[in-house]
Order: structure tokens, then C-alpha cells, then sequence
């Protein structure tokens, strides 16, 4: 990866404006100044890329502030995109990253990236070679050794960043965090967390049948980095999300939302091994079938922690998606809901438990009756807004300067978090190679028979060398990574 030049100074951008740049009414902040400039008054000029569903409300909700100008969009779908324009008539659009990057680098500040997961990596770094501050949904990347690439990145560039974690940014994990702190439940030892997710199509055959994109796409930047193949319906703008090569099933999906609070709470890193155990489904009435390019229908991962500053020893996570969910706690009243129902958290400690729903959102002790009890006095300050305040703190951090103000997702912990989810995904991808390959029919089940070892040092499983392939896959040519 090769860094590119610093940004330009006040003299010589003033000296040349008046003829390349006279029609740009807010100069981006890092041409003036450099990288870490303070202005007195000014705004965030910012370029999005994916501009549609996630993306179109996260630039919304970035022009809500005040403080940000949406001067370029980009999307490889004009029916996609035809909101934002409408709601932004005076940002340019491009339909490919590249080259907006190439052609407006010198004109924008930041870059809001809501692709789909298997070209997070590429935007995102690009852009961070070029000095932008990045706003990244989640999850943070597709394979690990990307997660791993841009957390460094980050730091190399000194760019400040964030991953789309609402959660990480609401009360009710820094309420959690201080339950646990002030020794409410003692040490925890074992987390369960759970979604009902998928709520797209999982653990089917690929389409057979090709057909052709409609107009407004371009199907060949919308693959990117993935292997090429043939449009097939019923694919964007939602259910990529179920195949491995654009997606990481129920666990990207939720993973971050649900996981970030034990990794905050806990100080969790990396796990050092994982086991899983995967839903099939009915190919005919005799036969289940296992498809691989597809995510399974349902799973339950198991990730070991080290022990960490904040335990006595291990830690054990459970995830469950699907619909799969743990045994209710013996505390939670018959009638009481068990997290939100659907999804949730639970922490499990030596003298207490405690519990959370979907970002962390309304958290409880165990019995309920504690919480109203319990006296702690608050530790951790909020993020103004809550969940909604994720999106102007990272304006205000990128307005302040690298290192000058928090933020609640930098890439310094969506890395670790991303790396863990990803890791649980090479155990529901695996398969014991005592038996056969999956085939598509039959009894091949991925991720049962083996516990895999994880080395995060070497990014790789040491005891079952077939599954590295999936640390970092290969990109098809043209897209490469840096």
C-alpha cells in the first residue's frame, strides 16, 4: 500500500482556485490546513458512497447537523441513488468510487461508505490513502485480514474514524459498562447473545437462471472485488446479504450491534478458538442439503476469550442466530421478555446477571426489580443523542482533527470486534476434512467436529489449515485491495 501526497497548502490552493476550483463555494478544511487543522467556522464537506437504503439515512442524518455539506455522490445504481440527489441537487455523481477519488480528492473532507460488505475494504482504504475521514457501515469488512488492514490504516493515515454501530454510542451500554465496574455481577464468565435474523434468504442453492440487469445498474462495479458472475434476480438491493461472497449472514448483519457490548464491557480482544454448529435444510423428504455459496439458515458459535483486565480468567460468548435462543435465566418472571424478544444480550457473572436488547437499548439486572434498586453513580459520559448522536460526534471529531475528540466505534475497536465476528464465520463456513467436501446434497455439515485455534499474531487457524483461505480471499483483478 502506497501513501499518497499530503494535502495541498492554503498558498498554493489559493494561488490556483481561481481558475480549477472558483465554482467551489466551502473549502474542505484539511486544504487549508493539513491534517489536523482547526477552523473557527466551517464545514465538513463529505462524499458518500453507496447512497441508497443505509446510506442515503446516514448522509441525511449527516446534513442534519448543520455542520456538513454533501458535495458528491456515488452509486452503480441511479434508481438507488435517485433520493439522495433528490435531496442533495447540488452534490456531482459518479457511479464508480474510483473515480470520484481520482477526479475530487482535492474537494472533499470525508467519506461515508454504505456498500455492500465485500467492497468495504477497498473504498474505504482507498479513501484513507488520500487523508479522508471515514464513516463506515457494518460490518467493518468482509474478511479478516481486511478488518485487520484497516484498523492499522487508520492509525498510519490518521484519519478519524468510525463503523456504523449505532449501538456503540446509546446509554445503555456505558449504564452496563458501570453495573459491571461497580461489581454488580461480579465476574462474568459467559455471554449469550441472539437475533432472529436472517430475514433474508439463507441456506439455498445459487440461481440457475441468468437474467439481465435492469438499466439503472452497473453489474460489474457492483461485484467489485467479487468473483464474477451473472445477474440473477432477487439479489440487490437486499439479499446479497445471505451469500459469502458479498456477504456475512446473520452475523455481520447483527453481530456488531449485539457483540459490541460485551467487547466494551469486558475489554474483549481477540478469541483465541471457536466451534459452531449449523441449520440445514430440506432438499427433498429424505435429504438435507448443505449449499456453500450460501450462509445457513440458523447457527450457534461459540468463541473463547483470553482473560482480559476486566476477568478472572476466560470468557465464553455464545452467538445464536436464526431464531435459536438460550435458556431463559431463572430470574427473568414467566411474563417478562427475554431481550426484545427477537434479539438480546445476556451477561452471566459469578453473583449476578444482567441483560440488554438490540444496541444495547434498555438494560436490566436480573431480577428485573434490581434495576430500580441498584445505586451507581454514573462513570462514563454520554454521547449527546444517544444512538442518533453516533453520527454527529464523528462530524464534530473530523471537524476538531485526528486525536482531538472520541468517538465511540474508531476503527481501533470495530477492528477487533469485526476480526471476532469473522473468525465465528470461519467456523460456520468450515467443515471436518474427514469427511467430504460438501456437495449440495447430503449430510455435509460446516463447522461441526472441530474446535478451530486461533492465532490473531499470524491471522490464521493453526490446526485446520483449509479454512485460512477464507482469512483473505482473492479479489478479482483490477480490484485488488490498496
Amino acid at each position: 500500500m502506497s501513501e499518497f501526497p499530503e494535502p495541498a497548502s492554503r498558498r498554493k490552493f489559493l494561488k490556483s482556485s481561481a481558475v480549477a476550483t472558483a465554482g467551489i463555494l466551502i473549502v474542505p478544511r484539511f486544504v487549508l490546513g493539513g491534517k489536523g487543522y482547526t477552523a473557527p467556522s466551517d464545514q465538513l464537506v463529505v462524499a458518500g458512497v453507496g447512497v441508497g437504503g443505509k446510506g442515503e439515512s446516514d448522509l441525511a442524518m449527516f446534513a442534519k447537523t448543520g455542520k456538513v455539506r454533501i458535495a458528491y455522490l456515488c452509486d452503480v445504481d441511479d434508481r438507488r441513488a435517485a433520493n439522495s440527489r433528490q435531496a442533495f441537487p447540488q452534490a456531482t455523481y459518479y457511479k464508480d468510487w474510483r473515480r470520484l477519488l481520482d477526479k475530487e480528492a482535492k474537494h472533499f473532507d470525508a467519506m461515508s461508505v454504505s456498500t455492500p460488505d465485500h467492497n468495504h475494504a477497498a473504498v474505504t482504504l482507498a479513501a484513507m490513502q488520500h487523508g479522508k475521514h471515514v464513516y463506515v457501515q457494518k460490518p467493518l469488512t468482509h474478511d479478516i485480514y481486511e478488518a485487520r488492514a484497516l484498523t492499522e490504516a487508520a492509525k498510519r493515515y490518521k484519519v478519524v474514524t468510525q463503523m456504523g454501530n449505532q449501538g456503540a454510542s446509546n446509554d445503555g451500554v456505558r449504564q452496563l459498562q458501570e453495573w459491571y465496574d461497580a461489581g454488580l455481577l461480579g465476574d462474568v464468565h459467559t455471554v449469550y447473545c441472539w437475533t432472529d435474523r436472517p430475514v433474508w434468504p439463507q441456506g439455498i442453492p445459487w440461481p440457475t437462471t441468468a437474467v439481465t440487469p435492469p438499466p439503472t445498474l452497473d453489474w460489474d462495479l457492483w461485484l467489485g472485488s467479487a468473483p464474477y458472475r451473472p445477474f440473477v434476480e432477487k439479489l440487490v438491493p437486499f439479499n446479497w446479504r445471505g451469500w459469502w461472497d458479498y456477504g456475512t449472514g446473520a452475523l455481520g448483519d447483527m453481530g456488531c450491534h449485539l457483540l459490541e457490548a460485551p467487547f466494551r464491557v469486558l475489554n474483549l480482544q481477540y478469541p483465541s478458538a471457536v466451534q459452531a454448529s449449523v441449520g440445514s435444510v430440506y432438499v427433498d423428504e429424505f435429504k438435507r442439503g448443505y449449499f456453500p455459496d450460501s450462509c445457513p439458515p440458523s447457527s450457534h458459535v461459540i468463541l473463547r476469550f483470553p482473560k482480559t483486565n476486566k476477568t478472572k480468567g476466560d470468557i465464553t460468548v455464545h452467538w445464536m442466530d436464526g431464531g435459536i435462543q438460550p435458556e431463559r435465566p431463572a430470574e427473568l418472571g414467566p411474563n417478562e421478555v427475554f431481550g426484545d424478544g427477537g434479539n438480546g444480550m445476556l451477561f452471566i457473572g459469578e453473583k449476578g446477571k444482567m441483560m440488554a436488547s438490540t444496541y444495547s437499548a434498555d438494560p436490566r439486572l436480573l431480577p428485573t426489580s434490581r434495576t430500580q434498586q441498584a445505586q451507581v453513580p454514573q462513570t462514563l459520559a454520554r454521547v449527546p443523542g444517544g444512538a442518533n448522536g453516533h453520527y454527529g460526534q464523528w462530524v464534530e471529531a473530523c471537524l476538531a482533527g485526528y486525536g482531538k475528540k472520541q468517538v465511540s466505534s474508531p476503527f481501533e475497536l470495530a477492528g477487533p470486534l469485526t476480526e471476532a465476528l469473522l473468525v465465528a464465520n470461519l467456523a460456520i463456513r468450515g467443515y471436518d476434512l474427514q469427511r467430504p467436501k460438501a456437495t449440495g446434497q447430503g449430510m455435509d455439515y460446516p463447522g461441526r467436529g472441530l474446535e478451530l485455534l486461533w492465532d490473531p499474531k499470524q491471522l490464521k487457524v493453526t490446526n485446520l489449515d483449509d479454512i485460512n483461505r477464507f482469512v483473505k480471499r482473492d479479489y478479482r483483478q483490477g480490484w485488488q485491495l490498496g
